[in-house]
């Protein structure tokens, strides 16, 4: 619970209403009750604005005068909402090691740091102070995790993996597996071992049940800042740059280098050793099959139709060679004419 004042102050946001208004909770701007803090970002959503029972809302100058009741005033309501959900709504923090978690004596713990039970804490492991290792959770030898860290239930860090600092690494998410390397003779295929690592810089967050690949000889790399959704999967020796982030379902195939200030949309598939440069957007379910050199919005694919009109155009799409070279026959014809 806060008081809006306190909110106001924190959040450095100017206040109109109440100041000692009691916040207890965030909720949407049709469900909220007194008792919560919501925002208005989406100018389409002002009509819920006046009938909205939210004791609080952040909303935009211009909006100000349409508050109802209590509001705080932000020029980016959306960010200032999650800088106070974060204020409302803190992480917990514990400084313990449980009798079921399992250490290993080489092991180097810094201070504050937490072990739930039944996770494995590998040889030569370093924990920097404020590390939360969750239950069940596998630090595989020689990995390194910065301060502050949060690793979550049955997380997988393995290869000699450096985490930096203030990182969110969340359930059943695998770092430092394994890449896909395999080299054919004849029939059949030979593995290639995989002797590199993974490097993630400060505040990178990976989401449920991701994976990234250690490097098959360099290391693959997140910069600092880097988000990525669950169920991506970035394959070894790929480098993403500083604050780029990536939706649920995301492929990017091995050696790529993803530029900084990226966003990637749900399902997008990368192809292996292309370069993306900074500040590239690519839209959802998206196939990158060639580099992406200039800063700009990409997209591909086909929009959802009806599925007779789309087998129609299907067909048509597989008539267009034959098309293209009677046009070509038919423009050779009429230039002969001219």
């Amino acid at each position: 619970m806060k008081r809006l004042g306190e909110l106001a102050s924190a959040l450095d946001l100017d206040l109109r209403g109440d100041p000692d208004h009691q916040v207890e909770r965030i909720a949407s701007l049709e469900d909220a009750g007194p008792d919560a803090l919501t925002f208005l970002a989406d100018p389409r959503q002002r009509k819920h604005l006046q009938a909205s029972r939210a004791g609080v809302v952040i909303v935009a100058p211009g909006d100000a005068a349409r508050v109802p009741r209590n509001g705080l005033i932000a020029e980016d309501p959306h960010l200032a909402f999650a800088r106070a959900a974060r204020l409302l709504y803190p992480v917990t923090r514990r400084s313990d090691i449980h009798p079921l978690a399992s250490l290993d004596s080489s092991a180097s713990i810094g201070e504050h740091v937490a072990v739930d039970a039944l996770a494995s804490v590998g040889q030569h492991v370093r924990l920097e102070d404020g590390v939360q290792v969750g239950a069940g959770a596998v630090i595989g030898d020689h990995v390194a995790v910065g301060a502050g860290t949060i690793i979550y239930p049955r997380a997988v860090i393995m290869g000699s993996a450096r985490i930096g600092a203030r990182c969110q690494i969340h359930a059943g998410s695998v770092i430092g597996s394994e890449g896909f390397g395999f080299a054919r003779d004849g029939h059949r295929w030979e593995r290639v071992p995989q002797v590199g690592s993974v490097w993630l810089g400060d505040e990178v967050d990976v989401g449920a049940n991701s994976t990234i690949d250690r490097g098959a000889i360099g290391n693959t790399v997140l910069e600092d800042g880097v988000k990525i959704d669950n169920l991506v999967q970035i394959g070894h020796n790929v480098h993403v740059g500083e604050h780029t982030a990536m939706a649920a379902c995301v492929g990017i195939s091995g050696s790529t280098r993803v530029g900084r200030y990226c966003t990637i949309a749900g399902a997008v598939g990368i192809a292996g050793h292309l370069v993306i440069a900074d500040n590239v957007h690519i839209t959802g379910m998206a196939q990158v099959t060639k580099s992406l050199t200039e800063p700009g919005v990409y997209s591909s694919g086909t929009g959802i139709e009806d599925n007779r009109s789309w087998r129609r155009n299907v067909a048509r799409f597989h008539q267009l060679n034959d098309i293209a070279r009677r046009l070509r026959q038919l423009e050779r014809k009429l230039g002969r004419e001219d």
